[in-house]
């Protein structure tokens, strides 16, 4: 993809990746444990995603990994992951009738998020959201080049 393998990829930002999974466990657990949704809140797989998106758009260019097609690759395999654990956790609420952190009102408009569709709507924003991070990620790519050129 782009011009690396797709094991390129997961061992340049495998720390994102286990940040996120991390993240995924600890909410799903805080949440299963019966703590309110305001302190489940504080563990956040969006906040992994925005440390992600700016490690990967300098980390790209400084360590000699690729350019712009590059960090693309890196934002979509990792918001493709982050976004399929969170629809398997709504499909798990959907399966077992038990809501947990991604399926509460506060996060779906204030009504249950519990239903295929929601995690449907999550599948495929996997691979919408990365555009949008992309472009943020090349305005922070293109500063990090001018500020550091290769040599």
């Amino acid at each position: 993809m782009f011009g690396k393998k797709f094991s390129e990829y997961v061992r340049f930002e495998r720390w994102i990746l286990i940040l996120i999974a991390a993240a995924f466990i600890i909410r799903m657990g805080v949440s299963a444990a019966g703590t309110p949704v305001n302190e489940a809140r504080w563990v956040s797989i969006n906040l992994v995603l925005l440390a992600g998106l700016i490690y990967c758009s300098v980390a790209v260019h400084t360590t000699g990994f690729g350019s712009y097609k590059q960090l693309f690759g890196l934002l979509l395999f990792q918001n493709v992951f982050a976004h399929t654990l969170i629809a398997l956790g709504i499909a798990l609420a959907v399966v077992t009738g038990i809501d947990n952190i991604y399926t509460a009102p506060e996060f779906f408009g204030g009504s249950s998020g519990r239903n295929f569709g929601h995690a449907a709507m999550h599948l495929i924003a996997g691979f919408i959201v990365p555009v949008f991070a992309w472009l943020v990620g090349s305005v922070i790519l293109f500063a990090t080049k001018k500020l550091k050129p290769q040599p």
